[in-house]
């Protein structure tokens, strides 16, 4: 089995916009623990631009221009502490990382899509996991991703994987608000299946992404014919459960 799990900034950082490494630490035993089981992994990781300014947000008057400076400089310092933390924690598992930086034009070009797909065709069958991310010091405006979702989406199919897991804050698509009493969770979807009227329009609070994105790239991935599932990222053992030990985890899962 070959997955690509993609780890949303929500996942990865506390309320005060810090790097959660009790999470990231547990996300990584549980992906030891998948390796173990003889599935294959690639993962997208947000996450950067937070744990740069985790790092500098001490720093009064940064001498930044304008919002683009600014996540330049962020993303910059955080996807050195990000991949750091990453290899330390997979380090305890005798497991090698590599750091892929991408951008959108990489999958625009046979040349260069050819090119990324067999740099990490050659990390997987070495027993290396990627660790995928927009490379967003140079990546700004028309050049950059709509999110990380939309980047999974396309390892996901690059990579002719079996499976997409796409980790949240939150459990799954709902019917509602999922903080509205009478919402409920839509356990599963068919190849067909409308379930647009639904999906809530509001972003998220750490990344670029919201729901929206996530139905849409699920739904694109999900025709190629590829599982998706969207899950909550912070609850314990969510990746061993749903994959290992197939317990009932709530989540939404579009059905191969």
């Amino acid at each position: 089995m070959r997955i690509t799990i993609k780890i949303g900034s929500n996942v990865l950082t506390r309320s005060d916009g810090s790097l959660d490494v009790t999470r990231l630490s547990a996300l990584v035993d549980q992906i030891a623990l998948l390796r173990q089981h003889g599935i294959e992994v690639l993962m997208v990781s947000s996450g950067a631009v937070a744990c740069g300014r985790s790092v500098l947000h001490s720093m009064e008057n940064l001498k930044t221009k304008d919002n683009v400076d600014e996540r330049q400089l962020f993303s910059a310092v955080g996807q050195a502490k990000l991949i750091d933390r990453y290899y330390e924690l997979f380090r305890d598992h005798h497991i090698h990382v590599g750091q892929v930086l991408t951008m959108k034009q990489n999958f625009s070009t046979p040349d260069s899509y050819n090119t990324q797909q067999n740099c990490m065709e050659v990390m997987l069958e070495n027993g290396v996991i990627p660790i995928i991310n927009e490379n967003d010091t140079v990546c700004v405006t028309e050049l950059m991703f709509t999110d990380n979702d939309e980047l999974s989406g396309l390892v996901a199919r690059m990579m002719n994987c079996d499976h997409l897991i796409i980790l949240s804050n939150i459990d799954g698509i709902f019917t509602g608000n999922p903080e509205d009493e009478g919402s409920e969770l839509i356990r599963r979807v068919k190849k067909g299946d409308d379930i647009s009227r639904y999906i809530q329009a509001k972003k998220s609070t750490a990344g670029r992404g919201g729901m929206q994105s996530k139905y849409h790239i699920a739904r694109e991935v999900h025709e190629a014919g590829i599982e998706v599932i969207i899950a909550n990222g912070k609850r314990n053992n969510v990746l061993t459960d749903l994959l290992i030990d197939h317990k009932d985890v709530p989540c939404t899962i579009f059905e191969k």
